[in-house]
């Protein structure tokens, strides 16, 4: 255990970075995990320390598999990324990387590439190198959780927008002078179907004051009466916001795939059936053609593959499956 492998083959090294943890990755150019590391991060963390934890994270991977055979790193992380400067912004779950450049200072302190990307990017592009993506060049993946992200593939490349800001689904309009959010707008998606809004709605069903949106799928699931009733009717009820989204993501991209991942997916057969329904009766195109709303299979996994992706796709490398 420990010891150094000798690799023959170039590698990329992922580095998924999130609010509670850190994991990073060695990945050679068939998909295949040749490593892996972990750690902790925290809000209260300091600047030096998240940035000494990655790029220690890196040493050990690079050390193990060889220096000269690391084609580059790339880093996901929560919030928007100011590509050309290397910045993150607006990260709320790690405010002391607030616009501090950390593509820069890892690459000092490593002497290697380092690319930067949103983690919602960095999902859907795992998705489209090894996950349900595999056998399209066009997908839109929406991540569900405390709120909701999402990333666009499109000729197999991230799709970012002029300010690397595409793909904020969460925001989009989708019930008119719906809930307030945030943002400063109404109705968005995240306050009608993520795991916090399941939440609430459950608040206000009356079902009690604290539950997770994990503890509401039980109730649904397992529990009997007016309160299985009600926890089976705020699926439903996301299953229509998510929809309309869809729908309307449908008639914009024309992708031939739209997949959905993140905590609330184990309660899919709640709310997959009035989401499909209601994208059916918002999209011509969904109604007509062989467009596909599916599960996400990477898991928690996406964000580190598809991060592991950035420097081979960013080098040109050829790249295989697993």
């Amino acid at each position: 255990m420990g010891g150094i492998v000798v690799q023959t083959t170039a590698y990329s090294i992922g580095v998924d970075l999130g609010g509670t943890n850190l994991r990073a990755a060695a990945v050679d150019r068939a998909g295949r995990s040749l490593g892996k590391q972990t750690g902790s991060t925290g809000l209260r963390e300091s600047r030096e320390s998240v940035v000494g934890d990655i790029v220690a994270s890196i040493q050990t991977l690079r050390k193990r598999f060889g220096e000269q055979q690391c084609t580059g790193v790339g880093v996901a992380v929560p919030g928007f990324i100011r590509l050309k400067q290397g910045v993150v912004e607006n990260s709320a779950n790690l405010p002391s990387l607030e616009g501090f450049p950390l593509r820069d200072e890892i690459n000092q302190q490593l002497g290697t590439p380092v690319i930067l990307e949103n983690d919602a990017n960095a999902a859907a592009l795992g998705e489209k190198w090894l996950g349900a993506g595999r056998d399209v060049e066009d997908l839109v993946l929406l991540t569900l959780g405390t709120g909701i992200g999402g990333g666009v593939i499109l000729n197999g490349r991230i799709m970012r927008g002029s300010d690397g800001m595409a793909g904020e689904f969460g925001h989009m309009t989708v019930i008119p002078n719906g809930n307030p959010c945030g943002c400063g707008n109404a109705g968005c998606l995240e306050k009608h179907a993520s795991a916090t809004a399941i939440s609430v709605m459950a608040r206000l069903l009356q079902l009690g004051e604290l539950l997770t949106a994990e503890q509401v799928f039980r109730i649904a699931t397992e529990g009997t009466g007016e309160d299985a009733h009600k926890a089976r009717r705020i699926f439903e009820l996301m299953g229509v916001a998510l929809g309309i989204a869809v729908g309307n993501l449908v008639n914009i991209f024309n992708a031939p795939l739209y997949l959905l991942s993140g905590g609330p997916l184990p309660a899919w057969d709640l709310f997959a059936p009035s989401m499909i329904a209601e994208a059916r009766k918002r999209s011509f195109t969904f109604r007509n053609t062989g467009t596909r709303i599916e599960r996400a299979q990477l898991g928690n996994e996406a964000g580190l593959y598809g991060a592991a992706y950035l420097p081979f796709l960013e080098a040109g490398a050829p790249v295989g499956f697993k």
